[in-house]
This record gives C-alpha cells, sequence and structure tokens, in this order.
C-alpha cells in the first residue's frame, strides 16, 4: 500500500499585508482615486475627533471650543496639567461668568501657557486677565522650601529638566513670552481680541493689583513666589471667588505657604477638587 499524500494547509496572507497590496495597487493603476480615498479617510478621522470632543463637552457641561482648546493645549504640550485638571478650571471660569461675579482673572506661573489659554477660551473676551511670569528661567527657592524643592531647582539649574512630553523645559527656551503669545494667538483666542495681559518679572515685582479678583490660577511653585501670590491676590478675592493652588500637593514650599496664610483666616475656606481650591465666603 502506498504512502497516502501528505497535505499542508496555506496559511493566508495577514490582512494588513492583504490592505497594504491592495493601496499599492490602487496607487499604481488609479492615482485619482487613490487621492481621493486618502482624502475621504484624512475627513474622516477629523470627523470622529470632532465628535469625541462633541461627547467629552456634553459629558462636561463645557462648550464645545472650550474642549477644543483643552485637547488642543494638551496635543501640542503647552502644559502639565492633565485634562481634568484643566476642565475644573474650566468650569470655575464658566460658573462665574454665568454667576456674573466681578473682577479681573489672575494666572500667576504660566510656564507654557496652557491652562491660561484655556481660562480665555472659557471666560468672556471682555474680562480682563493677566499672566504673571518670568517668562525664563524661574528664581531659586528659599530657606522656607523643603528638601524636595532643592532638588528639584538643582535639576533645572544643572540642566537635566524635562519639558512636556519630553520637550525642551520652558525656563530653557528663548523668546518665552513670544512663544506664548503666539500661541494663545494660534488657538483662537490672540491676547488683543481676548483682553489677555502678559506681564513678565518676578511676582514681587510686577503683582500689584488694585482692583477685585474673581480667581486666581497660582502655579508658584516655591514658598517665597507662593507667599507672593496670596498676599497680594487674596485680600482682593471678591466673596464667591476662588485661588486655585497648583502645587500644594507637589512641592513642600507651595505647601507651606498656603497653611500659613490662611490659618486664623475664618473668611477662607479649602475645597478639594482636582487641586485644592481656596473660596472666600
Amino acid at each position: 500500500m502506498g504512502r497516502v499524500p501528505q497535505f499542508h494547509a496555506v496559511t493566508p496572507p495577514r490582512t494588513s499585508a492583504v490592505r497594504r497590496a491592495r493601496r499599492r495597487l490602487a496607487r499604481l493603476l488609479a492615482p485619482e482615486l487613490d487621492a481621493e480615498l486618502r482624502a475621504a479617510r484624512r475627513k474622516l478621522r477629523a470627523t470622529r475627533a470632532e465628535l469625541r470632543r462633541a461627547r467629552a463637552a456634553a459629558v462636561s457641561g463645557l462648550p464645545a471650543h472650550v474642549e477644543t482648546t483643552i485637547t488642543r493645549v494638551r496635543d501640542e504640550h503647552l502644559t502639565y496639567l492633565k485634562p481634568d485638571n484643566l476642565r475644573d478650571l474650566a468650569r470655575v471660569v464658566a460658573d462665574l461668568e454665568r454667576d456674573e461675579l466681578p473682577g479681573v482673572l489672575v494666572e500667576a506661573g504660566t510656564a507654557l501657557g496652557g491652562s491660561a489659554i484655556v481660562i480665555a477660551a472659557a471666560k468672556s473676551p471682555a474680562r480682563p486677565l493677566k499672566v504673571y511670569d518670568v517668562f525664563g528661567m524661574i528664581p531659586p527657592p528659599g530657606e522656607r522650601d523643603g528638601q524636595d524643592v532643592h532638588e528639584r531647582y538643582a535639576a533645572i539649574a544643572g540642566g537635566r529638566a524635562k519639558g512636556v512630553g519630553g520637550e525642551t523645559y520652558y525656563g530653557y527656551r528663548d523668546d518665552l513670552r513670544e512663544e506664548v503669545a503666539a500661541s494663545f494667538a494660534r488657538l483662537g483666542v490672540p491676547t488683543g481680541e481676548h483682553d489677555v495681559e502678559l506681564i513678565a518679572g518676578l511676582f514681587e515685582d510686577t503683582i500689584t493689583l488694585d482692583e477685585p479678583v474673581a480667581l486666581a490660577h497660582l502655579d508658584g511653585d516655591w514658598y517665597e513666589s507662593t507667599m507672593t501670590c496670596l498676599t497680594r491676590v487674596a485680600p482682593l478675592l471678591v466673596p464667591g471667588g476662588r485661588i486655585v493652588l497648583d502645587d500644594y500637593d507637589k512641592w513642600s514650599g507651595c505647601r507651606a505657604a498656603v497653611d500659613e496664610f490662611f490659618s486664623g483666616r475664618g473668611e477662607f475656606h479649602f475645597e478639594r477638587r482636582s487641586r485644592l481650591h481656596v473660596v472666600r465666603a
């Protein structure tokens, strides 16, 4: 009896390989059709992205253009803040606009401008937003800051710090103020049309407010910079206004300044949201 022939299964080509082959064939045989298909795919991707933003806006309660701004500042690596932090900030602005709370908006410490751009997108164009920053290398910490702060500053001063998404740390960049202003314009909230003022210098030299404040977003990192902001901004906070503290849970100096300043000040209370909020009664 002869040997039974052996049959081996033929492995079909992988689906991805088939797709690539078809695309190559389409480009060769019908280049115009291939271009149309590519354009249709790009349009489909854009539509899907818009639908995702619309769903996010429906869930968050924020306008679609604000959700778009949040997506863009994240995609462009303009902020260290996570989307939920940015949405929280935008909701505060939306609420004070709805309630017609008087006062200017303040951001002290803006880095690449991402959070300030979100604030500008959420606010009325007529409400002033004052953005304070050295727009350069962060100043050194002091004796009231802990070891964590001094180690972080040593890394920054030594050129070892990384920026958002692994890019160049903002303190190492040239013409940072102009870069931030260009980002405001590129994302649809040019400073001149939205009453945004970018104020360069140390907080102790530049924060000289004498008007009501509805919201202050403070990102001063260290003890002295945080204490300067609180001393000059908190007394101007209107009833119902709030301070959002970016670094309370991150850097010991900021935490020490906040706890010290608000100790015994009963007209303020702490509220835990995505970060620590201080609200004036």
